[in-house]
């Protein structure tokens, strides 16, 4: 079974500095640069908004609603300079919020379970930003489409670290293994 690494939303609004940095953020991209170079299939995900709708607020809660960030042509929303180049890219949400890497598509419009499938990718390594939303939600969408999922805990950065344990510990409850 051939296996790729899904790098999720290593991007600069998410790191140290960034509209909506993590802790983490700088650390975990360093570390990824390392660990990508392991792999023959490296994928990207990317938050990519325009107009997201509800997901933007001014009065955010951040759990559903966030200050903007990640919008198309900015600095925020291209990947932290750290990380070297993937395969493919998959950018999400345009006009609404997504937090899975499987809500969305490549420039031809593909989407990540089809571009895996269509190289004989089985199995998924998944590393990045946010531990508790946007990796939780990615693999348990490559869970839910047939993949084996492998998340890398030390090479992904936590919005909440609390929530983070207990959106590990749902994604093992689901299958995926936790390393």
């Amino acid at each position: 079974m051939n296996s790729a690494l899904v790098i999720v939303d290593v991007q600069k609004d998410f790191c140290p500095g960034g509209a909506l940095g993590t802790a983490r953020g700088n650390e975990v991209a360093e570390k990824i640069s390392e660990l990508q170079k392991k792999y023959d299939t490296v994928v990207a995900t990317q938050d990519w908004h325009i107009e997201p709708g509800d997901h933007f607020s001014a009065d955010p809660d951040f759990v559903d609603s966030w200050p903007p960030h990640c919008v198309v042509g900015s600095e925020g929303a291209q990947m932290h300079p750290a990380i070297g180049p993937a395969q493919e890219y998959f950018r999400k949400g345009e006009y609404t919020a997504a937090y899975s890497g499987f809500e969305g598509a490549n420039a031809k419009g593909v989407g990540l379970a089809q571009w895996l499938r269509e190289r004989g990718i089985g199995s998924v390594d998944i590393v990045g930003i946010a531990t508790d939303h946007c990796v939780k939600a990615t693999a348990a969408d490559a869970l839910r489409e047939g993949f084996a999922v492998t998340v890398l805990e030390e090479y992904c950065s936590p919005v909440d670290p609390e929530r983070a344990k207990a959106a590990l510990a749902e994604l093992k409850a689901q299958g995926a293994a936790i390393k």
